[in-house]
């Protein structure tokens, strides 16, 4: 496991002082300005990983807490037809049943988190004048990595966003709270990846690195239909050699920096600090909630008819309540916790399995997309090549011709679970219909307006108004 730490050379007290109980949030974290808080490369490289601790997120059941990515399934995988509470209560509820207030905690812990990501990404990229001539480039090129990286996910999320690019002042209110059209902000994220690419090599995993770099761009051209750049990003990864399909579907997920594992967050087992709880949590093992991301009757249908030998390690009957269905793609520590379900050697709330953000099957299939271009089928041979791998490991045949309903499916049975089914449904053009459909046979609605998130209220609040909201049901 790789273990990320906040390493404390003064400026991350600094940080505290200077924001106080509001650290948080947008609004203070954007507009504090310091010329101090790096002097030397060895500050830069634990600024660098303050970043990836942000990302990290704090494994605590403080309602302040601001917990990174280990919430983000809620916002992504239970929005989607692939998970779901077991009892439909509360906060957790609201993104199975599409009705998110703009005053639910989750959504709001999520933007503060990233856009902490964003001040501290922001706060290396002004001190670079201190690097060492050696040191400046990678610098750079980690940061902008990492931001371009938490816009990303902001933006899909909740569309129109304020972009802050800079440490600014409190009186810059306009840029706190302005939010600005989604192509500014894909602008900034193109030209950030681009830098990282530039600048950064094949390194440790849990870090940013060239081919992470290519990765997220490929999966940005994507999004906005740049077919061509995409193709030629998959394929630098493909032909590069440095990764391959892990010869065991279960390795991927108990086997950190496997070949296949392009970036990940990084988690430590048994450390408050380091650990996540999601695993935990999807295991319903440590009580803290009734259960959440339990897999959909819908999912397990697709991965029954079309996962082949995926399914076994992707989800299992609950042990206690047999008419419901966990993930157990990150079973806590790699443990299953008995016969029970439930009794696990190591504390499940202190897991240290490490959450992959990219990996060379979703590069892969990312390929297909790309020749496809947006069309219905591709026969073409590269593609056909790279649908083979993935489908080789899973023990299914390949077909000669490639359908668009056919890459999508496969990205769901080989993808279940790693927040990856929402932003498909949206980028294949099919979130609507499909999520319409599901919500319908499930006695719920789902419209246009749910395709975002709505703003957190409390920062609509800080702003005064400035700051609009999404349109909301």
């Amino acid at each position: 496991m790789k273990k990320i730490n906040i390493l404390i050379l003064g400026f991350m007290t600094l940080f505290v002082m200077s924001c106080g109980d509001e650290f948080l949030s947008p609004l203070p974290e954007s507009s504090i300005v310091t010329d101090t808080y790096f002097s030397t490369d060895a500050e830069l490289e634990a600024g660098i990983i303050a970043i990836y601790d942000a990302i990290q997120g704090q494994n605590s059941t403080s309602t302040t807490a601001s917990r990174g990515v280990i919430n983000e399934y809620y916002v992504t995988e239970m929005r989607s037809d692939n998970t779901q509470t077991k009892s439909s209560e509360g906060e957790a509820a609201e993104f199975e049943s599409y009705t998110i207030t703009a005053n639910n905690g989750i959504i709001a812990d999520y933007y503060r988190s990233f856009y902490k990501v964003i001040f501290r990404a922001n706060t290396v990229l002004e001190s670079l004048d201190v690097a060492t001539d050696a040191n400046r480039t990678a610098y750079e090129a980690e940061a902008k990595f990492t931001r371009a990286y938490a816009y990303f996910n902001l933006v899909r999320l909740y569309g129109d966003i304020p972009l802050v690019s800079s440490t600014i002042s409190p009186a810059d209110t306009d840029i706190q709270y302005t939010r600005v059209a989604t192509t500014q902000v894909y602008d900034l994220i193109v030209s950030d990846l681009e830098t990282a690419i530039a600048g950064l090599t094949l390194t440790n995993r849990n870090r940013g690195s060239k081919a992470a770099a290519q990765g997220l761009l490929a999966k940005v051209h994507l999004t906005l239909g740049n077919y061509t750049q995409a193709q030629v990003l998959c394929e630098s990864i493909i032909s590069s050699g440095n990764f391959d399909l892990a010869a065991d579907f279960t390795e991927l997920f108990y086997t950190e920096a496997n070949a296949e594992t392009i970036f990940s967050i990084g988690y430590t087992t048994g450390l408050t600090a380091d650990s996540q709880f999601f695993s935990a949590e999807w295991m319903n093992a440590v009580g803290r909630t009734s259960g959440v991301n339990y897999v959909t009757q819908d999912a397990v249908d697709v991965l029954e008819a079309l996962g082949g030998s995926r399914v076994v390690e992707s989800y299992r009957i609950d042990p206690f309540q047999t008419q419901f269905f966990q993930v157990i793609k990150y079973l806590p520590n790699g443990e299953d916790g008995g016969a029970n379900g439930k009794t696990f050697v190591q504390d499940a709330a202190l897991s240290g399995n490490d959450w992959i953000v990219l990996r060379f099957a979703d590069v892969l299939l990312m390929h297909v997309e790309a020749i496809m271009g947006g069309s219905g089928s591709t026969s073409n041979s590269n593609a056909i090549a790279s649908f083979k791998r993935v489908r080789d490991r899973a023990g299914l045949p390949t077909p000669a011709v490639i359908t668009s309903q056919e890459l999508l499916d496969e990205r769901r049975v080989e993808l279940a679970f790693e927040n990856q089914r929402f932003f498909d449904l949206v980028r294949f053009g099919q979130a609507q219909s499909v999520l319409s459909t599901f919500a319908s046979a499930n006695g719920l609605s789902f419209s246009s307006s749910d395709l975002l998130l709505p703003i957190p209220q409390y920062e609509i609040n800080l702003s005064n108004g400035l700051l609009t909201q999404n349109p909301i049901n």
